[in-house]
């Protein structure tokens, strides 16, 4: 099949800048490349041709501004077998009037269907638009139907993976070794280390980790809070929230490290500093893909019961949930108890393991994505043409201007 990956306009792909979408699209594109021609949409990046051929897929990359209408403008000049949107339910009604004997496939990695969002007319044209619409979650799937009960038949849940080959047990000699190397590059060896990995946002709650810190550190002055990221994917300045991360960390500076902005290929090594990794999410997380990393690299993890988080994550099985989840005395808790209960901790992190090797490699991802596709190639052969008054406007506008 010839198939056409189109992303949204926040990040490049390849994920040199990161990005859960990104990282996903790296994973699988060489996989669904044994079989397919893979032609991959992104925006433009100083660091990356506006057009080229890397291992057997074809990128293609147009600046932010006007992003949609390039790409729109450009989809006229392929035939593709099946267009698979990320994230952009907006989007894909332009893109189906533009090419509307073309099957599209919507991918949801966020709550994209909420009044916030989009509107009740735009959002039924996207729905009917495509033949096929995955959620990274069935919290991402629920939130749709109950707005958009019609979209129910359509939806299929593809959760995310990784890339086993590329993450190290932390039980192993390797992971061991990699593990004593980071703490001498950080200059903490020696300590207990709870680890974050992700945004600086307050959405995702590492003011939490910095206050539960003060108990924490009473009961043991050897531990340590590593944080990993900065405000926006590569990006370290500071901005309102950074600063009030900054000012809570003052009185224990010894205790608290940041890092800053972490290149996607150092993660699966880093995760191996931690003892216990903590997601603190404080939003509706569709499913944040750092549970499958932590998982990969044999790392106990703590998480919230925000949105998708505990669909993969079961309470002690293979994580420890945090119902209270914007109390810091929670995590103060949890952290505590894991740190004491390493047997425990172990446990944990070896079903997280087992799980990720079960169920949750991109080999699997791509398997149910290759599934999606010929299913919805099938179905836009029986498939009544699509029609939507205002998305062929600005289809007209695109060919016109084109």
């Amino acid at each position: 099949m010839k198939l056409a990956f189109i992303c949204t306009e926040k990040l490049p792909s390849p994920a040199v800048r990161g990005g859960a979408i990104q990282i996903l699209i790296d994973g699988v594109a060489p996989l669904l490349t044994e079989k397919h021609e893979l032609t991959i949409f992104s925006i433009t990046d100083p660091t990356l041709p506006d057009r080229e051929i890397r291992n057997k897929v074809h990128y293609i990359r147009f600046p932010r501004e006007s992003y949609s209408d390039h790409i729109a403008e450009e989809l006229v000049h392929h035939n593709f077998d099946v267009i698979h949107v990320f994230n952009r339910p907006k989007d894909v009604v332009k893109y189906k009037n533009t090419v509307p004997d073309c099957p599209f496939v919507l991918s949801l990695h966020n709550d994209m269907f909420t009044s916030d969002k989009i509107s009740t007319e735009l959002g039924k044209d996207a729905i009917h638009s495509v033949e096929r619409i995955m959620t990274v979650s069935h919290y991402v799937k629920n939130t749709i139907i109950k707005r958009f009960p019609d979209a129910a038949t359509k939806i299929r849940v593809v959760y995310s993976g990784v890339d086993l080959d590329r993450y190290t047990p932390a039980w192993t000699g390797k992971g061991r070794a990699i593990r004593a190397r980071l703490r001498r590059e950080y200059g903490i060896e020696g300590k207990k280390v709870v680890l974050f990995v992700g945004r600086l946002s307050r959405k995702k709650g590492p003011h939490l980790l910095i206050k539960a810190m003060k108990s924490i550190i009473e009961y043991d002055p050897d531990i340590v809070l590593v944080i990993v990221g900065s405000k926006w994917f590569g990006d370290n300045s500071v901005n309102h929230y950074v600063r009030y991360l900054y000012k809570l960390t003052a009185p224990m500076q010894r205790h608290i490290l940041f890092t800053n902005y972490v290149p996607p290929e150092r993660i699966p090594e880093l995760y191996l500093i931690a003892d216990v990794f903590v997601c603190s999410s404080q939003w509706q997380e569709p499913l944040a893909r750092v549970h499958y990393e932590a998982m990969a690299a044999g790392i106990p993890i703590i998480t919230t019961n925000r949105g998708g988080n505990g669909e993969i994550i079961k309470h002690m099985h293979n994580g420890f949930v945090i119902k209270n989840f914007n109390r810091v005395s929670a995590y103060v808790d949890a952290i505590e108890f894991l740190l004491a209960n390493s047997d425990t901790a172990e446990v944990l992190a070896q079903n997280g393991r087992s799980v990720v090797e079960t169920n949750y490699q991109f080999r699997h991802v791509a398997r149910n994505l290759e599934e999606v596709y010929h299913d919805a190639f099938r179905h836009s052969r029986n498939r009544i043409p699509f029609t939507c008054k205002a998305g062929a406007m600005v289809a007209n506008r695109v060919r016109t201007n084109g």
